[in-house]
């Protein structure tokens, strides 16, 4: 193939090499390195993984700001 780089052509001799019974695993890191970002769920398993005790967060942001939030001490 022309154009093809010394690392593309290192990654098809290792995927030809690789044991039979690694392909999977490999495939799948491989799928997530390539997958579109329309693909992955949204929102993430993490998200909303902690709880707060105020629901006003984005009404009093500008207040927040003043405070220092977010700044070093």
């Amino acid at each position: 193939m022309v154009g093809v780089s010394a690392e593309r052509d290192e990654l098809r001799r290792l995927v030809e090499e690789l044991p039979d019974e690694e392909v999977p695993a490999a495939v799948a890191e491989l799928r997530l390195r390539v997958a579109p970002q329309a693909d992955r769920p949204w929102p993430p398993p993490w998200f909303a993984a902690a709880s707060g005790s105020r629901t006003d967060i984005a009404a009093r942001s500008e207040e927040l700001l003043n405070d220092g939030f977010g700044r070093s001490v």
